[in-house]
């Protein structure tokens, strides 16, 4: 007797931005009927706005750094995956511009430098490889850096994609493998049956599906609560300086100690510190900042000079270097400092990938490898339960008030320069087991 298909699961996944586009193609793959849908464009928002970083120099021992790891190990076999799916493939994958280059972190402070020797050796323990350059070999390896530095740690891991250009491969995938995008449709509610959710409501009609993920970036907090389970996800803004094209001037992405302390950081004033790097195209991306402001897009002078003084204290000579243009985003702050990865448990059939702040080029692959064996119910690839959504960070039940979370709208998710998740004060990183949040 001829046996029975199964039918096919019906996915829709909000937010076609480097998470959304991820999320699909794990989802699509994996057999599902994916549907993605965006307000704007695909990769038009965070995803867009971004450098496209892909670190673990950042992020000090537990539940990112894994995370980190992950998706550090499965960049160059998914873009490998991609480059032979489609006869686009390969040609999608140039654009990516994949770049292994490793990063340096500088100390331009004795306390500054004996810090960061404790960050990199809890790091190594977590099998994080790094390595203490002298100032031959710093020279050599960045011969305009300052020479005021008291300590220089290469990560060889460190890497570096163009964003859009990442998020348009994935797209590009997910669709060859069944996905449907759709853009120009907001969320504007929910519909539910027993306590499950059934389908969307939004500008473009309702969208039914067995399950649903929101990986709206900045404005899931947004959306979550458009469909009744609100979740603790703000936005944080940041701002890049980009300069005109020039001669080889850096040759990794190179960074000062104070940025260890960025996004470790709860104030919702501005912090700054210093982050350079060049593109393929000869620009240089000069950052970074942080501050909560909601969602307001405008770009304040004094930000962008503070950042262009901290990255001419790193590198002296772009002081003669123009600037041509400045762009600002909004990364998902979640306020334990943890992505969201997970299933709602208050409405079922909704799911959440986000919260990734400045991280979630990086994170992108490793979330949604790990959100797929949620789904399916498969053996996950790393421990889920810090991602878990029912943790009061994210419920809204720890921490302050909530920066624009309720401001309308959602996107993909903004990537800014990802900020390592130690703390810092005058560029000292901290021992992650004294921190309250998570590194």
């Amino acid at each position: 007797m001829r046996g029975t298909r199964s039918p096919v699961t019906r996915a829709v996944v909000v937010g076609a931005g480097i998470v959304g586009a991820a999320c699909a193609r794990e989802l699509a793959r994996a057999g599902c009927a994916v549907t993605l849908v965006d307000r704007g464009g695909a990769a038009s928002g965070t995803t867009a706005h971004g450098e496209g970083n892909i670190l673990l120099s950042d992020k000090g021992p537990g539940p990112e750094l894994e995370l980190a790891r992950l998706s550090r190990a499965l960049w160059p076999l998914v873009l490998a995956e991609i480059a032979e799916s489609t006869p686009r493939g390969a040609a999608l994958v140039r654009a990516v511009e994949w770049e292994p280059k490793g990063g340096l972190v500088v100390a331009t402070t004795e306390a500054g430098a004996a810090g960061l020797a404790r960050f990199a050796a809890g790091q190594r323990a977590a099998a994080v490889r790094s390595e203490a350059l002298d100032p031959a070999q710093t020279a050599a390896a960045e011969p305009f850096l300052t020479r005021a530095h008291r300590a220089v740690l290469h990560y060889p891991e460190d890497a570096q994609v163009q964003p859009a250009a990442a998020a348009t491969a994935l797209l590009a995938d997910a669709r060859a493998a069944g996905a449907r995008l759709r853009t120009g449709c907001e969320v504007l509610g929910a519909r539910t049956r027993g306590g499950r959710l059934t389908a969307l409501r939004t500008t473009a009609g309702l969208l039914e599906a067995d399950l649903f993920v929101n990986a709206a970036g900045p404005w899931a907090g947004s959306v979550a609560a458009r469909l009744g389970a609100p979740v603790d996800v703000r936005p944080r803004r940041g701002d890049v300086l980009v300069t005109t094209p020039q001669p080889p001037t850096v040759f990794h992405k190179v960074y000062d100690a104070d940025y260890v302390g960025a996004v470790g950081s709860d104030d919702s004033g501005l912090q700054t510190s210093a982050v350079v790097e060049s593109t393929r195209a000869g620009s240089l991306l000069l950052g970074s900042s942080r501050r909560r402001v909601g969602f307001d897009e405008r770009l304040r002078p004094e930000v962008l000079a503070a950042i262009a003084a901290k990255a001419i204290r790193l590198f002296p000579a772009l002081a003669a270097v123009p600037v041509m243009r400045a762009y600002g985003g909004f990364r998902p702050y979640v306020p334990d400092h943890l992505p969201v990865i997970g299933a709602d448990p208050r409405l079922t059939g909704l799911w959440h990938a986000g919260g990734h702040e400045g991280a979630g080029i990086g994170l992108s692959l490793g979330t949604a490898r790990l959100l797929r064996a949620l789904v399916l119910g498969a053996p996950a690839p790393l421990d889920p339960e810090p991602f878990r959504v029912d943790r009061p960070a994210v419920l809204g039940t720890a921490g302050p008030a909530r920066d624009g979370a309720g401001a309308p709208g959602h996107g993909s998710s903004p990537e800014h320069p990802q900020h390592p998740r130690g703390t810092a004060q005058s560029g000292t990183p901290a021992n992650p087991t004294e921190r309250k949040e998570h590194p």
